[in-house]
């Protein structure tokens, strides 16, 4: 067991780790309920929602990009895009869920499993970056880059803890 400073930046990086954790928990349960609201959400009610969004700005500003673009994006959106996103939302909200209770138990091998997984969302993120160049999906990979961190960085320190432990 370490003492110290060593010990208290220790506990603040655990803490890091733990709220990240947390953070990517939320994270989940809204992809999941995004995904859930995809599956069952008709074209003909997007149309309406995005209508409505976008109604007082178009009648200000007929030619504004942001709202245009919104409701053609609503109005070519296939059954197949559709489905596809909701598969994604909550394939990717139930593992990163799975992954994320694990590792708030301190199962030991969760941490390689969830680092592959998290590098794999990552790898495919940014190969979605070079085609949507959305500064959220940038925002989201760094998170999820600080998390692979503090993950590894925990995983080493509760594997280094548990052989300590059987060697006293």
């Amino acid at each position: 067991m370490r003492i110290g400073r060593w010990y208290i930046a220790e506990r603040y990086v655990h803490w890091a780790f733990q709220i990240s954790l947390w953070f990517k928990a939320i994270f989940a349960l809204l992809e999941l309920a995004g995904g859930i609201a995809a599956l069952f959400v008709t074209h003909t009610l997007l149309i309406r929602l995005a209508n409505l969004v976008t109604q007082g700005e178009l009648q200000e500003d007929p030619h504004d990009l942001v709202a245009n673009y919104l409701l053609h994006t609503v109005q070519h959106l296939s059954i197949g895009t559709q489905h596809f996103t909701a598969l994604y939302l909550i394939s990717h909200g139930a593992i990163k869920l799975w992954l994320i209770i694990g590792l708030l138990r301190e199962r030991l091998w969760y941490y390689p499993t969830a680092l592959v997984v998290l590098s794999l969302f990552v790898a495919y993120q940014l190969y979605r970056f070079t085609f949507t160049h959305s500064p959220w999906l940038l925002m989201l990979t760094v998170v999820d880059f600080v998390v692979i961190a503090l993950t590894w960085h925990e995983y080493r320190f509760l594997r280094g803890k548990l052989q300590a432990d059987q060697g006293a």
